[in-house]
């Protein structure tokens, strides 16, 4: 089977990455961790979602090349740590997306976007199992979300 662009163009950003962090690489690539990499990964988030907002194409296909940088980059330390791969984390979310849309790959049966979230929302109960009790009225949202955004998550909680 003849690789796709997307597959050689995927395959050319990896083995960037590999040369950064392996001998020789860049100084400061290599004293990289997950945890001086963090600023870099919110800030690249926050830039892609100005580009879309910008409605210029353009500026979302590059701020999109930078957020893929940071999960590449993240994903690279890890494997050096043993702990999982950039395969493990395209792996992990195509069997998440296959998992969560019956609809499209199974036998289920969703006709409104509302019936898909409904569903979705369910699987992902369900995959998660019992969950403690949370003892916070705030529920399980994550504590670094912006002010705003907090705000917002909880109000929709509410409903």
């Amino acid at each position: 089977m003849q690789q796709t662009d997307s597959t050689k163009a995927l395959q050319r950003l990896l083995s960037i990455m590999s040369r950064l962090r392996g001998p020789n690489g860049g100084p400061w690539d290599l004293e990289q961790t997950p945890e001086t990499l963090k600023p870099f990964l919110l800030e690249e988030c926050y830039e892609t979602l100005e580009a879309i907002d910008s409605g210029q194409p353009e500026k979302v296909c590059e701020e999109l090349g930078d957020l893929l940088l940071q999960i590449v980059f993240h994903a690279r330390i890890y494997e050096e740590r043993g702990d999982f791969s950039m395969v493990d984390v395209i792996t992990s979310i195509a069997d998440k997306l296959e998992h969560r849309h019956p609809h499209v790959f199974g036998d289920s049966e969703c006709i409104t976007p509302a019936a898909v979230s409904e569903q979705w929302e369910a699987i992902k109960k369900q995959e998660k199992g019992p969950q403690p009790k949370t003892i916070s009225a705030l529920g399980d949202l994550p504590a670094g979300l912006p002010a705003l955004m907090h705000a917002s998550k909880l109000t929709e909680q509410a409903s």
